[in-house]
Parts: structure tokens; C-alpha cells; sequence
């Protein structure tokens, strides 16, 4: 294992996948156990935000000496964006795999992704179809920039264009305007190039900053509709909703604010500020409750 400040063993590395943990639990164990398991010439950075469970520790010391592997442990919660950061500091590889913890990806999931890349020059991102535990497809895998009106159409159940996709995901590479944060496989000249996440996410909604602004770039944001990669969905927040709750409105008012041209209108804008803190103020109570009961 290498320590932050610790020189990286010298080994050829096609595939950079980076982590990020924040009290993730056990599954995270066999996301990594699955990784190190393959035969590509790969890394793992594993970014550890201050977590108190001793997982990322135990990892470290399940997998000492083997040079494949990174552990940066930050002494607090820096977010999400912000640790991806840290750890694409650190890879080597022509391309980064942003992965959740909770994801587990074979290896042809991982050679049919790397793939997709090699045969599309334009593709500054590629995602896959997380699936949760039965297979169903999580919506968040395919769908458009959440513009206001189509916000608006997706809250109300609206005919029109809403944020999700609600056909059926085609088993073929389509062109998508976002894709699931979970995983995210993009080159590092990419990545490098739009300057990663923006630091002001802390979480949530950072996902869909990156592929918009990969796009804004003159690259293709990517679904490569035939890899199904499981997701356990929500395990690193379970146990906080009202902190994640509070981060994830903060990101849609970032979002509305960089990317959508209604946010130009004073009056649009603070009828949309109001909507979002209104909305996550009258979903508190029920968060705590729901925590206490657990």
C-alpha cells in the first residue's frame, strides 16, 4: 500500500479507478477485492474522507505491499468532487474510472468500457447502466441536462420532456446528455482538460455538472447500454439523510445557476431558490424520524 506521501511503484497502467469512501461499509471491500482481482493493467486510488468505520484501513492492510493499490486518507469529509480530485492527482493511467464504493464491475464490464472509448475518439465520458441489487436499471443512468421546465414536467408528471429517460435503455453505446455518477470512465487528457469536478459540489449533482461541461467541451458523453454494473445504492449516506439531503439541494442550486439560461431572470431565480429549500426544509422532519426509527 502507498501512503500519500510515498513514492508510486513504477508498473504500466492502462486503467486508473479511484474511490471515494466516506464511511461506505463493507461492500466497499468487495468493490476492491473485484478490481485487484482482474488481470488489466489497472490501479486503484482509494480516497478515504475521514471515515470512522476502519474499512479503508482494513483494505489498506489486506492489500500492504501490493503496488496496484493507494490509500489517501483525508483527515475530514472534503466531498465527493473535491477527493476525486485528490485522487486523479495521483493515477497514472491513460483513463480514470470515477467509481462509487458500492458498485461491483467485473472485468469484461471494465474491457467493454475501455472499448467503447478506444473506438470513439470524440467520447470524453462513458457510463454504464447501474442496476440495484434485482437488475432493475436505476433512472439516473440515462438522462438529459435537468433544465427548469423539464425539472418542472419530471416534479408534476407533466407530458413533455422531463430529466429522466423513461425508455427502455437500448443494449448498444448511444449518445447521452448525462449519465450515473457511480461510474464514470473518462481520459485523463479529458478529465485534465475540463479542470475534474468543480470544488463547490459537495455532493450530488457533481455528476451532472462534469458531463455537461465534457459536452460544452466538444465531447461525447457516452452509455454503453449493454454493461449492467450493480449499485448498492445509498450505502455511504443511509446513516446521515439530512446532511446528504442538505448537500444534494445545495447542488441543484448550483446546477440552476451555472448551466440553465432561466437562472438569467432574477424572478425565475428566487422563485427556484425558495422551491428548492422549501422542498428540502419539508423533507427534514420525515428524514429524522425515518433515522431515529433505524
Amino acid at each position: 500500500m502507498n501512503s500519500p506521501g510515498s513514492p508510486l511503484s513504477p508498473f504500466a497502467t492502462e486503467l486508473s479507478v479511484i474511490v471515494v469512501s466516506a464511511d461506505s461499509g463493507q461492500m466497499m471491500r468487495d468493490c476492491v477485492r473485484r478490481l485487484l482481482s482482474t488481470t488489466l493493467a489497472l490501479e486503484v486510488i482509494l480516497v478515504d474522507n475521514g471515515s470512522d468505520d476502519g474499512v479503508p484501513q482494513a483494505i489498506g492492510r489486506a492489500y500492504q505491499g501490493d503496488p496496484r493499490l493507494t490509500v489517501i486518507y483525508n483527515r475530514a469529509n472534503l466531498g465527493f468532487g473535491p477527493a476525486m480530485n485528490i485522487g486523479a492527482t495521483r493515477a497514472r493511467g491513460k483513463s480514470l474510472l470515477l467509481l462509487n464504493p458500492d458498485c461491483l464491475v467485473l472485468e469484461d464490464d471494465l474491457r467493454d468500457l475501455l472499448n467503447v472509448l478506444a473506438r470513439n475518439p470524440k467520447a470524453g465520458l462513458v457510463g454504464a447502466v447501474v442496476c440495484d441489487e434485482e437488475g432493475h436499471p436505476d433512472p439516473a443512468s440515462w438522462r438529459r441536462d435537468p433544465l427548469l421546465r423539464r425539472a418542472v414536467n419530471t416534479m408534476f408528471g407533466r407530458a413533455g420532456e422531463g430529466v429522466n429517460i423513461t425508455e427502455e435503455i437500448p443494449e448498444e453505446v448511444i449518445e447521452a446528455e448525462a449519465v450515473s455518477g457511480a461510474l464514470m470512465l473518462m481520459p485523463r487528457a479529458v478529465f485534465t482538460r475540463v479542470g475534474g469536478f468543480d470544488q463547490d459540489y459537495f455532493l450530488h449533482c457533481e455528476d451532472l455538472d462534469l458531463c455537461r461541461r465534457v459536452r460544452d467541451m466538444g465531447y461525447q458523453v457516452l452509455l454503453a447500454g449493454d454493461v449492467r454494473v450493480t449499485h448498492a445504492k445509498g450505502t455511504s449516506s443511509a446513516h446521515r439523510p439530512v446532511f446528504v439531503s442538505r448537500n444534494k439541494h445545495h447542488g441543484m442550486w448550483r446546477w440552476f445557476r451555472k448551466h440553465d439560461p432561466a437562472a438569467r431572470n432574477p424572478l425565475i431565480a428566487g422563485v427556484v431558490w425558495l422551491g428548492i429549500w422549501a422542498h428540502y426544509w419539508l423533507k427534514v422532519p420525515g428524514q429524522l424520524l425515518s433515522r431515529r426509527r433505524k
